[in-house]
C-alpha cells in the first residue's frame, strides 16, 4: 500500500477535543460477587452470542512482583455489563465457563496479557476471543489501536479512562462504584466498537 494512502490514527490532542462517549452507569451494571449473582449472570449471558470483554488486575509496583490477577472479568452486551469478582468459587467457575465457551464470542482490545493471566488463574484456555486491534490492522492501521483510539475513529468521540482507577486495588472485596463503572465500560466500549464495525459471524480462537 502506498504510504500516502495509509489510514492515520487520531493523536492525543485531537481526541481531547472530541465530545465524550456515553458510558453505562451503575443501573446498567451487574456486580457478580456471590453464587446467586453468578447463576443470574450465566442465565443472562447464555442468551447472547457476542460480548465485549476485558479484565482488571491489581497493579504490581515492585521489581519481580508477580501479578495474582485477573481479579475481575468484565463482559458486556450493548446495554448491560457484568463485572465478575473472582474471590468466590462460584463466580470463578461461572467466569471460567463463559470464557471457555466456543458459543460466546468475546471481543476486546490488547487481550494477549489477559489470556496468559486467565490460563494461570482459572486453568482454562479462553475460546472464541477476538482482539479488535487485529481487525484495525487488517484495515491498514499500522500502529496498535486501543479502546480510546477505536472509539475516536469509529464514533468521533472521546472515551474517558481514569488513571486513578487503572492503578486502584482491583483485588479488594469491596470495589467502589467508580471501579465498577470503569471496569464495565472497558468491555462495553469494545462491544460498541465491534457492533459498529459490522462483522457478523467473525470469531477468532
Amino acid at each position: 500500500m502506498n504510504e500516502s494512502f495509509l489510514p492515520v490514527l487520531p493523536g492525543r490532542e485531537e481526541i481531547a477535543l472530541l465530545d465524550v462517549f456515553t458510558c453505562l452507569d451503575m443501573r446498567d451494571i451487574e456486580l457478580v460477587a456471590t453464587a446467586d449473582d453468578a447463576a443470574r449472570a450465566l442465565k443472562a449471558l447464555g442468551r447472547l452470542d457476542v460480548v465485549g470483554f476485558d479484565t482488571e488486575s491489581k497493579p504490581t509496583f515492585l521489581k519481580n512482583e508477580v501479578s495474582t490477577g485477573p481479579h475481575t472479568v468484565q463482559l458486556s452486551s450493548l446495554d448491560r455489563a457484568w463485572v465478575f469478582q473472582l474471590h468466590d468459587p462460584d463466580c470463578r467457575a461461572a467466569a471460567a465457563q463463559l470464557l471457555a465457551s466456543k458459543a460466546l464470542t468475546k471481543v476486546g482490545f490488547g487481550l494477549s496479557s489477559d489470556r496468559a493471566q486467565i490460563r494461570a488463574k482459572l486453568d482454562i484456555e479462553p475460546q472464541s476471543v477476538l482482539d479488535l486491534d487485529t481487525v484495525f490492522k487488517r484495515r491498514g492501521y499500522r500502529n496498535s489501536v486501543g479502546v480510546k483510539t477505536a472509539v475516536a475513529l469509529v464514533f468521533g468521540q472521546r472515551f474517558v479512562k481514569s488513571r486513578k482507577q487503572t492503578t486502584s486495588n482491583w483485588s479488594s472485596r469491596h470495589l467502589t462504584e467508580a471501579q465498577i463503572c470503569y471496569a464495565a465500560n472497558d468491555a462495553y466500549a469494545a462491544m460498541r466498537v465491534f457492533d459498529a464495525l459490522d462483522m457478523p459471524g467473525v470469531v477468532s480462537a
